[in-house]
């Protein structure tokens, strides 16, 4: 597929928006490089020039397993709490915990190897020759003693014992929330968490969203070895220093991100291209720093971004940004949250809204949306068009989608089929500008391309746009 650039959008939204709400206008997430020489894509930050990608391999290790058996005195009911912390997959044995690994008497064991090497590109956007970052997602560790973390949500991976730790990368079993390092990744009363089966559909919406792509079929931006890689922190984590381009749409620092060993998309903390979003949960605070086109500068140790934003995990997200902000991400939404996980796949179910873009938006938004984004004359946005015609014709953002429940499924692979289910339940939340109906997942080696190929044979026809639960705002 042929790249495109998103440069420029600058002086069109200004005219448009005005210069406070320009961050976000072009945060592109296309691109396809599914395994080694994927097809080249476009990328750029919020209202940053885009990087054409030539696909690359990883190199990076296997991030950490989840699941695993439970040891002797541990009781197999299907990751239920027990006092002592937090299990996020992987064995249980007496005393402690393992996220992907065996664990001995009163130990953790972090399981899945971190290497370096990998192309950690955000969405599959690898940068021509490949961006090293470092390979699958390591577990930190994080202390949940006695007691743990407090949250009504369920584990899948075995029962741990008093005493444990929480590791990173464990997800939720079916029908709960999610929980990545020991944290719950929304409210279960959150918009991302909400399911739509039974939300009516607006006709006219879904063929114009159909016929006005570029694009005519869903597309998976992650498979083994890219994707958007995250950080997971201790709460004792050092808070470095962060500077922003877009002062008034960002949350004030320090942030915890981690300095030049920080994963982030798009290469490497000090020679990054594209989006350079840098993700970091701060675990049992259960707070997530993201930051749009970021880079570290080791001679002061401290990092600047074009725009930044904290979520309080244990609070609803909606109502965290102050309208017309952005984030890290064009409709001014976390991006953690709606990136299928790996483990959340290995574990059976994605209980949750995903993620997706779309070339083209109107200047305006929808719940849980914050912001909108304009990028008219590039990405194929049509140049010069009315107002009138763009907002008759193009989506908003905040936009959702969902999965048609005729769409037969039932001959898909295990891990298509679990995604393609999460769309009919939670559908997909449109967030940000670029290849029309492609959606993220988080950089794990383990993601098996054949079976995410069988998401490529939905067409974007297979959806129906969810009837807006209020007026666009503007």
């Amino acid at each position: 597929m042929a790249g495109f650039s998103s440069t420029g959008c600058f002086a069109a939204l200004c005219a448009l928006i005005g210069f406070s709400q320009v961050v976000a206008c072009s945060s592109d997430e296309g691109g396809d490089a599914s395994s080694a020489g994927g097809a080249a894509g476009f990328s750029g930050g919020s209202g940053s020039a885009p990087s054409l990608g030539n696909g690359g391999t990883s190199a990076g290790g296997a991030a950490p397993s989840t699941g695993g058996a439970v040891a002797a005195g541990s009781t197999a009911s299907g990751g239920a709490w027990s006092a002592g912390g937090n299990l996020n997959g992987g064995a249980s044995s007496a005393g402690g915990n393992a996220n992907g690994g065996a664990s001995s008497a009163g130990g953790n064991a972090n399981g899945g190897a971190s290497s370096t090497g990998g192309n950690a590109n955000s969405g599959g956007r690898p940068s021509t020759g490949g961006n090293a970052n470092a390979g699958g997602h390591p577990n930190t560790g994080g202390a949940s003693g006695s007691g743990g973390n407090s949250c009504t949500c369920q584990n899948t991976g075995g029962t741990p014992s008093t005493g444990g730790s929480t590791g990173t990368g464990g997800v939720a079993g079916s029908g709960s929330v999610p929980v990545t390092g020991g944290c719950p990744m929304f409210t279960s009363d959150d918009e991302w968490n909400r399911a739509i089966t039974n939300d009516s559909t607006d006709a006219g919406w879904t063929a114009k969203l159909f016929s006005n792509a570029t694009l005519k079929a869903l597309h998976p931006d992650f498979g083994s070895g890219f994707g958007i890689p995250f950080n997971v922190v201790p709460q004792s984590q050092a808070k470095l220093t962060i500077s922003f381009d877009y002062t008034g749409d960002s949350d004030p620092g320090p942030y915890p991100f981690p300095g030049s060993s920080a994963k982030i998309e798009g290469g490497t903390p000090t020679s990054c291209s594209g989006d350079c979003h840098v993700l970091t949960l701060e675990q049992t605070a259960c707070v997530l720093y993201e930051g749009w086109n970021c880079h570290y500068t080791a001679s002061s140790n401290s990092w600047h971004c074009g725009s930044g934003a904290e979520f309080d995990l244990t609070k609803n997200s909606y109502g965290q940004r102050p309208v017309t902000w952005t984030s890290a991400d064009a409709a001014g939404l976390a991006i953690l949250p709606g990136l299928v996980k790996y483990a959340e796949v290995a574990a059976g179910a994605v209980n949750h809204a995903i993620r997706f873009t779309m070339h083209c938006t109107q200047d305006g938004y929808v719940k849980p949306a914050s912001h909108q984004a304009v990028p008219t004359g590039k990405n194929g946005c049509p140049a010069g068009i009315a107002t009138a015609d763009l907002e008759a014709s193009y989506p908003p953002m905040g936009s959702r989608i969902r999965l048609k429940s005729a769409y037969d499924i039932s001959g898909m692979s295990s891990q298509a089929k679990i995604v393609a289910q999460a769309m009919k339940t939670y559908g997909m939340i449109l967030a940000d500008n670029g290849s029309d109906y492609f959606f993220q997942g988080d950089d794990d080696s383990r993601w098996d391309d054949n079976q995410l190929g069988d998401l490529k044979k939905i067409p974007g026809d297979a959806f129906d746009v969810v009837v807006f639960p209020g007026p666009i705002s503007r």
